[in-house]
């Protein structure tokens, strides 16, 4: 059976609330499955459009009809996927229309229509104007299954037409021997859950060998920093490496700083393992300017996410000047 088939297992308890919906003939046209990124939006999404497009479903899609076949090899004609284009951050009007086109359209398998859409708060306003009518009147045997790690950033008439179904960081008891099993053991899974907020699969993502480098090399910058370094000269060092990984890791950062600053408690960080980085710059700024430096980076991720600024090396550089100057202050 494809994993495709079964969400993953913290999410067990919400897939049996949409199979009970489905068997009684209750589930929505529209879903709208949110949540931070990691935490396993589109196993979910997977599972469901698996089991609505299966000709035989059980708890999960059978695998083996001519539908699942068809799944499983990559195409299915009663399936269709929207995101934005390669290399593109948003999702614009003409595959919008494209599924303006398929709904009106039989299901070729005689079922279900399915359309998916991810991330769904990539569709600008005229594209998010034009799926509107299709959400208000989708017709008969139709799903909308949209994802979206930032719900509030679709226009209020998309997600008023969609059922919401919000997906929170499991316990660490129902994610942990997953994530063990493909870490190697229960001390790496625990460091890296950890360190991803709970989050288990943006864990898998930060103990994969180029993101470990990274952590690694921000590290080694921000001791830098502390020591007196130039940040215009460490920006360059990171040229190659993501903008959008490099503000992740300073939010998160950021925000252990401040936890460390109000409490003077460092068990609640989640990356323990940079105390002593976070007790120098504690010591070197206050609490109050750590929180515009978040205010700050959070904004300029965002921008980035909607293409609002074209050039990322100076977003880097004024980045690293801001946390030169409260180490140095």
């Amino acid at each position: 059976m494809s994993e495709e088939a079964r969400p993953l297992p913290w999410l067990e308890p919400r897939w049996q609330e949409l199979v009970r919906l489905a068997d009684a003939g209750r589930l929505p046209h529209a879903l709208l499955f949110s949540g931070p990124h990691g935490v396993g939006k589109q196993s979910l999404a997977d599972a469901l459009v698996a089991r609505t497009l299966c000709q035989h479903p059980g708890e999960i899609a059978c695998g083996r009809c001519h539908a699942c076949q068809m799944l499983a090899a990559g195409y299915h004609p009663d399936l269709l996927r929207v995101a934005p284009e390669e290399g593109k951050r948003q999702i614009r009007i003409d595959p919008i229309r494209e599924v303006n086109a398929f709904v009106s359209q039989t299901a070729q398998q005689g079922g279900y229509r399915v359309i998916v859409i991810a991330p769904a708060e990539a569709m600008n306003v005229a594209a998010s104007n034009a799926l509107l009518k299709s959400l208000e009147e989708p017709g008969g045997r139709t799903l909308f299954v949209l994802l979206s790690d930032i719900p509030s950033h679709l226009l209020p008439t998309i997600r008023s037409r969609c059922q919401h179904w919000a997906l929170a960081a499991p316990d660490e008891d129902a994610c942990l021997a997953w994530l063990a099993e493909r870490l190697g053991g229960d001390e790496e899974a625990r460091f890296w859950l950890r360190a991803a907020g709970g989050l288990p699969q943006r864990a898998l993502e930060l103990a994969e060998p180029d993101a470990r480098a990274l952590r690694q090399q921000l590290h080694e910058t921000f001791d830098a920093l502390v020591r007196g370094a130039e940040p215009v000269a460490e920006a360059a060092r990171l040229d190659r490496q993501s903008i959008d990984a490099i503000l992740w890791y300073g939010i998160a950062w950021l925000e252990d700083l401040i936890r460390l600053g109000l409490s003077g408690n460092g068990e609640a960080l989640r990356n323990p393992d940079l105390l002593p980085l976070y007790r120098q710059a504690v010591k070197n700024g206050r609490v109050r300017d750590w929180f515009r430096l978040l205010d700050y980076a959070r904004e300029q991720r965002r921008l980035l996410a909607e293409g609002g600024n074209p050039n990322p090396q100076l977003v880097l550089e004024a980045w690293l000047v801001r946390w030169s100057a409260l180490l140095r202050s």
